[in-house]
């Protein structure tokens, strides 16, 4: 399954020559953990967005603490990987000193830039740690060049647009931006006006804008009338129920040459809550999609395979969100189905040995009648069938169960942190 027409609201774009290209884009991944981390800078992103325990959306990811952070900075720059630090909510007034704290103790960790929303926040890093760089959240929702020159006259040096933008609003305002541009480009994409809901707090007391969102877009829905409230009456695409609230997921991987034209600084990958599968497979493709087209944009050409990898991970139907339109009743998930096949996932290297044998950390089950498949960073998977399987007593076993690490012997070669799934 790898046709153009699966993803709604786009159109192909050929392009033939170089023309306008004048810097390649960053690749930014999602780093909810320290194996996500490891996970994103193994396949190719060239920063990632993480955070610490406290004041980012995204309060159920794992994030890291203070060690780990130092440790996530050293890692990152060992392998020439920024490191931004989201410090994204709305904060009420009794956080502010705890804030203040939390600021001069990132001056000290010292990432690549801060990812702010907040402007009373945004005053606070300018006075506490004033040589770390603001990246403006996508929460402020930026929609215009006036928006752009504002924050720029305060000091902050990228902006991560409204994904409520066109390619070619997205366009115009790259052209005359005094800083830095980001967008989302795969994902999942939240139903309200930039990421700022609040079905969550009234559905489940839970605030969104302050990273404890419950997803109630996901739940189903029916319509009941007033003068009989006994009566549910299901708003339906399937007999389960609808889902109207409920978007789905942003693919742009046909589209690379248009991002790339429209002079966008850095291409960002929704999912610090997604397994460690997803990441490998949407950083991985997305990083060769780039590379293809600035190596050779003359004879560059969507690749099949790329559409057939984003597709085995797991995610609702994909589509191009705003980007080429206005979206219409195609950007709804009508269905809590989820496509690509989750349970494919075995686990990854996490040690190499001599006579061709890996420590592999299992996630799902794996047999000696299996054939599997190593997803590597700079190669089509490769297929391949376990000799030997060994327990960690180097006894022969014939299954290994989930929440292991076994010896797998193999004949084709792999690197640590290679994600091997089943065919």
């Amino acid at each position: 399954m790898c046709a153009s027409s699966i993803l709604a609201g786009g159109t192909m774009t050929m392009h033939n020559n170089s023309e306008n290209i004048h810097f390649k884009p960053e690749l930014l991944a999602p780093a909810g953990n320290f194996e996500k981390l490891e996970i994103a800078v193994h396949y190719g992103a060239d920063a990632v967005y993480l955070a610490g325990d406290d004041f980012s959306l995204r309060n159920f990811s794992g994030n890291f603490s203070e060690p780990e952070l130092f440790k996530a900075i050293a890692l990152a720059r060992r392998h020439k990987v920024k490191v931004y630090l989201a410090c994204n909510i709305y904060s009420r007034n009794h956080e502010q000193e705890k804030i203040k704290s939390f600021l001069s103790r990132i001056g000290e960790i010292g990432p690549d830039a801060i990812i702010i929303s907040d402007p009373g926040i945004i005053l606070l890093a300018g006075e506490i740690i004033p040589h770390i760089p603001i990246h403006l959240s996508t929460q402020a929702n930026t929609t215009n060049i006036n928006a752009l020159r504002f924050w720029h006259r305060l000091g902050l040096q990228r902006v991560n647009l409204a994904r409520e933008l066109s390619l070619n609003e997205i366009r115009e305002i790259t052209k005359e931006s005094p800083m830095e541009t980001e967008t989302f480009i795969h994902g999942a994409m939240c139903i309200s006006y930039s990421g700022r809901c609040l079905l969550s707090s009234f559905l489940s007391g839970r605030d969104s804008n302050r990273g404890l969102c419950s997803h109630p877009c996901r739940w189903k829905y029916a319509v009941v009338e007033e003068l009989r409230p006994d009566q549910y009456h299901p708003v339906f695409e399937d007999t389960r129920g609808t889902y109207i609230f409920n978007s789905k997921d942003l693919c742009m991987i046909e589209h690379i040459p248009d991002l790339i034209h429209a002079g966008i600084t850095s291409l960002k990958i929704e999912g610090r809550m997604k397994g460690i599968n997803y990441l490998a497979s949407v950083v991985k493709t997305y990083r060769n999609a780039i590379d293809s087209y600035i190596d050779s944009p003359e004879t560059y050409k969507t690749d099949p395979k790329w559409l057939d990898e984003l597709f085995q991970v797991f995610h609702r139907e994909y589509c191009t969100g705003f980007f080429f339109d206005k979206p219409d009743e195609r950007l709804q998930n009508y269905s809590n189905r989820h496509k690509g096949e989750i349970h494919s996932f075995i686990g990854k290297i996490v040690g190499i040995v001599p006579d061709q044998k890996y420590l592999v950390e299992i996630r799902n089950k794996l047999s000696l009648e299996d054939t599997i498949e190593i997803l590597s960073p700079n190669n089509n998977p490769k297929p391949a069938k376990p000799l030997e399987l060994y327990d960690m007593q180097n006894n022969l076993i014939n299954i290994a169960n989930p929440n292991t690490t076994v010896l797998v012997k193999l004949e084709t070669s792999c690197q640590i942190n290679d994600i091997v799934r089943k065919i």
